[in-house]
């Protein structure tokens, strides 16, 4: 399984796509399609039939996953790249923009 640079909780901003600009936070990552679940971003509509969970059914709103080359994590109020490096013998996310740890 390969690190990914963007975690479940992050901040991020989207880059590219109809929903440019946004911020939001990460809902979920899904590795083996390489996408995430931002909060607020990407929201379709989708046509629900009546059921246990939902009595009325109707259109509900919701988020869709994006692809993670389009999104980008916002450290200190900033988007940047993110790098990963060795901290003793712990392997630690850093931001390539000031060369801090990210955690």
């Amino acid at each position: 399984m390969s690190m990914m640079k963007i975690k479940k909780g992050d901040t991020v901003k989207v880059i590219a796509g109809k929903d440019c600009g946004a911020e939001g936070k990460v809902i979920s990552v899904d590795v083996k399609k390489n996408r995430v679940l931002v909060e607020g971003v990407n929201k379709i509509t989708k046509h629900a039939k009546p059921s246990q969970a939902n009595p009325n059914g109707g259109i509900i709103q919701r988020e869709a996953p994006i692809d993670i080359s389009n999104v980008m994590l916002v450290y200190k109020g900033k988007p940047t790249r993110v790098g990963f490096k060795m901290d003793g013998d712990k392997k630690v996310r850093f931001a390539k923009s000031t060369g801090e740890v990210i955690d």
